[in-house]
């Protein structure tokens, strides 16, 4: 049971981590945006649009759009 709690812990702490990296992504394309004020489906709708093959000022163009 106890390697079960401390399997699950870091397991979030990697998650965390892994979400604190993706958060820099989305402030590369829209720097003044306060991403803790947005809710997880627009964190993952921005983590999308990062993460695809549109160029860069296409990305940056969709999420600023959308966080307005």
């Amino acid at each position: 049971m106890k390697t079960l709690i401390a399997s699950a812990a870091l397991a979030l702490t990697a998650v965390s981590a892994s979400a604190m990296v993706d958060m820099s992504a989305i402030q590369q394309y829209a720097p003044n945006v306060d991403v803790s004020t947005l809710s997880d489906a627009e964190v993952n709708l921005l983590l999308s649009i990062v993460h695809s093959g549109d160029s860069a000022g296409e990305k940056r163009a969709i999420i600023q759009a959308l966080v307005k």
